[in-house]
């Protein structure tokens, strides 16, 4: 864990709460031997939450074209004016 950990400006203690958080979704998995803890990516899982995202970023697109095209119309209405 502490490998993982070591790329982060954090504690360990603070680390291991945002694991347990990835592991209570169900995205990791880990597993202690002794002292030493692995984990594992559950790549179903990152697929699904990686869809979802896809998903969200394709709602937002959408809806920010939507909103340059209003915003484009009524500067323009403005500008007839």
């Amino acid at each position: 864990m502490g490998e993982l950990a070591e790329p982060f400006n954090m504690a360990l203690p603070s680390f291991m709460k945002h694991v347990g958080v990835l592991e209570s979704t169900g995205l990791i998995r880990s597993r202690k031997r002794g002292r030493i803890r692995t984990c594992t990516l559950e790549r179903k899982k990152l697929a699904a939450a990686e869809r979802w995202f896809a998903d969200q970023r394709a709602i937002w697109a959408s809806r920010y074209q939507n909103l340059d095209s209003l915003l484009e119309t009524l500067t323009g209405e403005d500008r007839e004016s």
